[in-house]
């Protein structure tokens, strides 16, 4: 859920290969965008039309699956960002993970957050270490300055964690960077803040096959657990922010020449060793499971 996303239809296309059958549950017209992105071979797909506040269709479509892979897409009539979101994720959140509680066959739940979970803090350029797993967004500050996609992704991922430890079940988070997806625009509201993050050297991005191989890896890997930050680039000299700048703009003009010389280069100061080294050792394999 929700598989007609960017990183919903890549997940399931990559689970077919490996051999997977996959229950792809999708909202309103969302097959058309799935069946379209996908190349390979169908027969273990079966599409459904699931809604994350319906929780009977969440129920229907978890049926005889081993795994479930969730991330939030807001509602059609509600795709901006702004304080009310953060309770209509959290409790899309919740009805999952309850289903997923509910539904004996479940063995793991993969849920999608977001590296703006983990960055906005009044502490966070006097913190010693890189930012890692281990820190969480303070909801307060990002509500101060209205970052409502750190809050909403922060308080529904938290809502999450809390109700799998409480109901047991088997949770790991991968908290994604600036997904690269074709349709990404300077709209998106992960951006707000992209200057801070840029100076605070936490300015992250990940490719979607990246993210996809990411999901997949923590869900076999039975050694994962917790939190992971995923992402393979940042953003952190000129020369990328110019380069990201004309992909979310490409019709702005270009800026004035003395901006190209200036080769500063941020430190990093977010780490993703956790997840790297789950990694280094995953590799493509056939499977015969549902998911």
């Amino acid at each position: 859920m929700d598989a007609s996303s960017t990183l919903g239809s890549t997940l399931v296309g990559s689970l077919l290969l490996r051999g997977y059958t996959v229950h792809a549950a999708v909202q309103n017209h969302g097959e058309i965008q799935l069946l379209n992105g996908l190349s390979c071979d169908t027969q273990k797909l079966k599409i459904f039309h699931s809604d994350p506040f319906d929780y009977q269709s969440i129920m229907d479509a978890l049926k005889g699956c081993s795994g479930l892979f969730y991330t939030f897409e807001p509602p059609h009539d509600q795709t901006s960002y702004d304080e009310l979101m953060a309770d209509v994720e959290v409790r899309a959140a919740h009805n999952v993970i309850e289903a997923c509680a509910q539904t004996e066959t479940i063995e793991k739940v993969v849920f999608t957050s977001s590296v703006t979970a983990v960055v906005w803090r009044d502490d966070r350029k006097s913190i010693p270490s890189d930012l890692d797993e281990t820190h969480w967004t303070d909801i307060n500050f990002s509500r101060k300055f209205k970052l409502w996609h750190a809050m909403s992704k922060t308080l529904a991922e938290k809502s999450a964690w809390a109700l799998a430890m409480d109901r047991g079940v088997n949770m790991v988070s991968v908290n994604a960077g600036l997904l690269m997806a074709p349709d990404l625009t300077i709209t998106h509201p992960y951006l707000k803040g992209a200057a801070e993050m840029y100076e605070d050297g936490v300015f992250v991005t990940v490719s979607v096959d990246f993210l996809v191989d990411a999901h997949i890896c923590v869900f076999e890997d039975v050694s994962s657990y917790g939190r992971y930050l995923c992402f393979n680039h940042i953003i952190n000299n000129n020369e990328d922010a110019l380069k990201l700048a004309k992909t979310l703009a490409p019709s702005a003009p270009s800026p004035p020449q003395s901006c190209d010389r200036d080769m500063k280069m941020i430190q990093q100061r977010i780490s993703n060793k956790k997840l790297n080294k789950l990694m280094v050792n995953f590799a493509g394999g056939p499977k015969d499971r549902m998911v």
